[in-house]
């Protein structure tokens, strides 16, 4: 392993995906450190709290550097995403794709999105990572790529309502508009949505949206090769158990984080493994 390789792992190894990659033959799991040490570092900028003009600025760096990359010239602290893309046929759109999502944090605060913009969000912070990772994965594109939207869609709707209070505390509230207004919640702030007693009712709807994603993902990833949906599962799985648990807890305050012990990951992880 290359030191660069080391330092993709390393950076990775924060991921909430991390123990799915570890699995995986190495080329394979080289290639997804690289994808995530790459929306590791893009994701720091969205969320640091300078400045939003210098932020737009590193994004449009990581253009550039994406460019390069793709016209055979790729910077030397990205040789080894490099060679995850020739390897497995990465596409440029979807690296590009996760850098607009995270400039959608930078530009403004996001408050109360409506669907479509939500949709957007989702498409492009999620299942563009999606997309590159099942290439990775070896499965057939149509099925692959219906796995990225699905599984994509469910993790980051779970991530929302996890993260209720982390996001509020940076200005931020992902829940979308319709859902609010059709519980009587008129307001965008943050601070006064999660205190509002009907907050768990429009998280519901939330709920329901990764319920049906999760379904969705379950049934593509039924009918394709175990080998190829192993790591997609574990994830699947552990974030399934998050949403279980959350809809235990209850939106309303005070909301104890929602975490999974080690141990059941390594249960998900061994019961995929056999």
């Amino acid at each position: 392993m290359t030191d660069q390789t080391t330092q993709a792992a390393q950076r990775a190894s924060g991921s909430s995906f991390y123990s799915g990659m570890r699995i995986l033959p190495r080329p394979q799991r080289e290639a997804m450190f690289e994808i995530y040490s790459f929306c590791r570092a893009v994701d720091d900028i969205a969320d640091d709290p300078g400045p939003r003009e210098a932020r737009r600025e590193q994004l449009q760096r990581w253009r550039a550097d994406i460019d390069a990359l793709y016209r055979g010239a790729p910077p030397p602290q990205l040789k080894g995403l490099a060679r995850a893309v020739q390897q497995f046929d990465l596409q440029r759109d979807d690296f590009l794709a996760v850098i607009d999502g995270m400039e959608m944090d930078v530009v403004s605060d996001i408050r109360a999105p409506d669907a479509a913009t939500l949709a957007l969000y989702c498409d492009r912070v999620a299942c563009a990572v999606g997309r590159l990772s099942v290439r990775v994965f070896g499965m057939e594109r149509s099925a692959g790529l219906a796995l990225a939207d699905h599984l994509g869609r469910a993790l980051q709707l779970t991530n929302i309502l996890r993260d209720l209070d982390e996001d509020a505390a940076m200005g931020r509230l992902y829940l979308p508009r319709e859902a609010l207004r059709d519980c009587g919640i008129i307001s965008t702030d943050p601070a006064a949505v999660l205190a509002n007693p009907m907050l768990g009712e429009a998280c519901g709807v939330v709920v329901r949206q990764a319920e049906e994603h999760f379904r969705q993902a379950k049934a593509i990833m039924a009918q394709n090769p175990r080998r190829t949906v192993r790591a997609p599962r574990i994830m699947g799985e552990a974030y399934g158990l998050i949403l279980d648990r959350l809809m235990t807890r209850g939106f309303a305050p005070p909301r104890t984080r929602v975490r999974l012990p080690r141990a059941r990951i390594f249960l998900i992880v061994l019961r995929n493994l056999v």
